[in-house]
């Protein structure tokens, strides 16, 4: 049996034509919707990046703002320091009248004190644990235990490192005086670093002496107490110095 075909040839065409135009309109309409999708996504993306860079500005303006709130304290304490040592140079930690008559009081027979300097000056570190130089220093280190050697060391602060360095001149009959009197002052509560810088012979009046200097500093931590200051110039009052 012979197939005939009713169907015109252009209408067939056009049906292929329609259907074809069809697909390439969906796949036209995927392919832009994915394209939609992709540039939502990078949007998306973009504006999260945006956010973010937001936020890490803010942190750092933040960060910087704290770094300038850092700098102007430190700055303010370094002008305090500054003040405090100032204000420490002006403050005697031992009256002078104090110091000299300590200085007088441990003179042995036939010595005499010449000259006396005192220069303050800020160390560059703070003070080592050192053996004790005296038996003052000794005492006082038996009574300490290592843990609060520590804790004292750990808690000095800048104004504690002004020291008071003194220059001695004196004249003496002989060493053995100014060895006496170094071990006096070697011996103080007040002294320490206590060292000879020279001891020279020279005439007087047709008597050999021995004209000597020494070094001391005084110690950081002197505390006196009022009967301790009145000790010190009772005894004053049978030397050379009255005060």
């Amino acid at each position: 049996m012979v197939d005939v075909n009713f169907v015109p040839d252009d209408y067939a065409q056009s049906n292929e034509s329609r259907r074809t135009n069809y697909i390439y309109l969906v796949l036209f309409a995927v392919l832009m919707t994915a394209l939609g999708g992709s540039f939502a996504a990078v949007k998306i993306r973009q504006r999260a990046c945006i956010v973010n860079e937001g936020l890490v500005n803010k942190r750092l303006a933040e960060m910087q703002e704290a770094i300038r709130q850092f700098e102007d304290l430190q700055a303010k304490r370094r002008e305090m320091m500054k003040t405090a040592l100032t204000t420490a140079e002006l403050i005697e930690p031992v009256p002078r009248s104090i110091l000299l008559a300590s200085l007088t009081n441990n003179l042995p027979t036939g010595v005499a004190l010449s000259d006396l300097k005192l220069v303050q000056k800020q160390s560059k570190q703070p003070a080592s644990t050192a053996a004790p130089t005296s038996k003052y220093q000794a005492a006082q280190a038996q009574k300490g235990s290592p843990q609060d050697a520590q804790e004292t060391a750990a808690s000095v602060n800048p104004e504690k490192l002004l020291e008071t360095h003194i220059d001695i001149g004196g004249i003496a009959p002989s060493d053995l005086q100014v060895a006496a009197y170094i071990e006096r002052l070697t011996n103080s509560s007040l002294l320490d670093s206590v060292a000879l810088v020279e001891s020279r012979e020279f005439k007087a009046e047709g008597n050999t002496l021995r004209q000597f200097k020494l070094t001391a500093m005084l110690r950081k931590d002197v505390h006196l107490t009022k009967e301790d200051v009145e000790k010190i110039r009772s005894k004053a009052v049978n030397s050379v110095w009255n005060f």
